[in-house]
């Protein structure tokens, strides 16, 4: 019988590269929840729907809203935030060619007093709490119903043969190459200028249909549609062309960010195409708003879609579940997270499955278990309203324990190096680890934080349970735990993830007793035949 010291083959060390792991089951196993996993929030501003409350706070009040915000969603378990930076024409941000907001200071076009840019401020919070920050911009508006002010600079003014006037609004005409290539310009210079992780876009390509309307592009699809045989494969074709257009800039500029698209939750039915969903909707994405995503994700032109699947699992045309298993086969091997409708919940409408306190809950199960990488819930007042208790379960059940977001091999593989020289100190406030930062990788990539593991002793080393992450580190190299006890044998092992959310190999183990208010270190041992 060999004895060897406890950290030699952790299973812990081989989950990271060598095979034995997988020999190893826990007993915990069939209840585990997941490791990795997409939570995220729309934060809507237009209207003031979510952020800010109300237009024209002062900078100071605006801020402490979105810090307010940032706890509580930390607070729940998410790990990412989408928040609405063009809502119509707009901008909340200085580094624009676009007006400032109205919803942020009360008149388009007026900048913050005193100065500041809330989407820097934004996206360095966001980041201090460990959340990816996705900058939501929405591709259509130039006025929105509910403006109140137009300035002299915004688009419907300067390039008005750049405009559809559509339902109370004023659109951008996709089927103009300058209005393309504005958009692409537009989305690129935010992934230029901000440290944001993500560009996202919403449902919003041709608009909703109204009934008696008539949207006004036949002049410009005689002028640029040639060779298409009716308008809405052209619409189509413009559509194409600007997501392909946007995702090659991205590409040149940011290869790291994420680029991707939250559309009707309907791509097509199947009754009108054999690739189509099991529903029967009336509305689709392709036909009806001439988005077609499922291509988008066929060409890899977006790494992720968020299906706004806003249907209970009672609905017959579109049953939830149905929506789930379409999506989940046909993501191409990119992202796929669930928009979730949050904003339904409790409500008094036609689906009464919408007042069952088990809808939310019942859906999350349902979209680990279909193979889903996540999900989105709209939208940020209706979380803080908590309906029917719901959030309640996503923070003591579903979101209870931490999750990593989920990597994206095709734009990164390579994992960062382990942290060193793991060590501690007892402090009044709770064990201190510290560690230095890894050398740089081969993509030249360090950590963007870090990730601490605990394992009490008699506990096999395992890198699959987010149950055994003691915390996680944004800033600096160093973590308190403040829930170590006395007279119990820890083990502390720490890994390092980039910003792509690659972990790697871990340094540890750092093996701890503490004992009369003094650590000590210990000696495990473990057999092998």
């Amino acid at each position: 019988m060999k004895k060897i010291g406890f950290g030699l083959l952790s299973p812990f060390l081989l989950y990271f590269g060598l095979s034995a792991c997988q020999a190893q089951p826990e007993a915990f196993e069939v209840e585990r929840p997941p490791k990795r996993e997409f939570r995220a929030v729309w934060v809507a501003t237009v209207d003031n729907i979510d952020w800010p409350s109300q237009k024209n706070l002062t900078p100071d009040r605006q801020r402490a809203e979105f810090v307010d915000l940032l706890e509580f969603y930390k607070g729940i378990g998410m790990n990412a935030l989408f928040v609405q930076v063009r809502a119509a024409g707009d901008a909340f941000y200085a580094k624009s060619s676009e007006p400032w907001s109205e919803w942020l200071t009360g008149e388009q076009g007026r900048p913050p007093v005193p100065f500041y840019d809330p989407l820097d401020y934004m996206v360095r919070e966001s980041h201090r709490r460990g959340l990816e920050f996705h900058a939501w911009l929405n591709l259509n508006r130039l006025v929105h119903r509910s403006s109140r002010s137009v300035s002299s600079q915004n688009l419907s003014r300067t390039h008005p043969a750049w405009v559809l006037s559509y339902d109370g609004a004023k659109l951008f005409n996709f089927g103009i190459p300058e209005v393309r290539q504005f958009i692409t310009e537009m989305t690129v210079n935010v992934a230029r200028n901000y440290d944001v992780d993500g560009i996202h876009f919403d449902d919003y390509f041709y608009p909703y249909a109204v009934a008696g309307q008539t949207l006004e592009d036949e002049a410009t699809f005689k002028k640029y549609g040639q060779g298409f045989a009716n308008k809405n494969d052209w619409r189509r074709h413009n559509i194409d062309i600007l997501i392909k257009q946007i995702h090659d800039s991205l590409a040149v500029v940011k290869p790291r960010i994420k680029f991707g698209i939250s559309p009707f939750g309907v791509w097509r039915n199947r009754r009108d195409d054999a690739n189509g969903s099991n529903t029967t909707g009336g509305l689709t994405s392709y036909d009806h708003l001439f988005a077609d995503t499922r291509k988008w994700l066929q060409e890899g032109w977006i790494d992720y879609v968020a299906p706004q699947v806003y249907f209970s699992g009672g609905f017959a045309k579109v049953p939830f579940k149905n929506l789930v298993d379409w999506w989940a086969e046909n993501s191409f091997d990119r992202h796929f997270y669930v928009g979730q409708a949050a904003y339904r919940v409790g409500y008094e409408d036609s689906d009464k499955h919408w007042r069952n306190t088990s809808e939310i809950p019942d859906q999350v199960r349902y979209l680990r278990k279909d193979g889903a990488d996540g999900s989105i819930f709209f939208s940020s007042r209706s979380l803080r309203r908590n309906s029917l208790g719901f959030v309640d379960s996503l923070r003591n059940e579903f979101y209870k324990y931490p999750a990593l977001i989920p990597s994206m091999p095709w734009k990164d593989n390579v994992v960062p190096l382990s942290p060193q020289r793991l060590g501690a100190t007892l402090q009044m406030a709770g064990l201190n680890l510290f560690w230095e930062a890894p050398p740089l990788a081969s993509d030249g990539d360090s950590a963007t934080y870090y990730v601490i593991y605990r394992f009490e002793e008699g506990e096999k080393p395992s890198a699959i349970d987010p149950r055994r992450i003691v915390g996680q580190c944004y800033e600096g190299t160093h973590f308190t735990d403040r829930t170590a006890v006395a007279e119990k044998k820890y083990l502390y092992y720490v890994t390092a993830v980039d910003r792509l959310h690659n972990e790697g190999r871990p340094v540890g183990p750092l093996r701890i007793l503490i004992r009369d208010n003094r650590l000590q270190r210990f000696e495990n041992e473990m057999t092998e035949n």
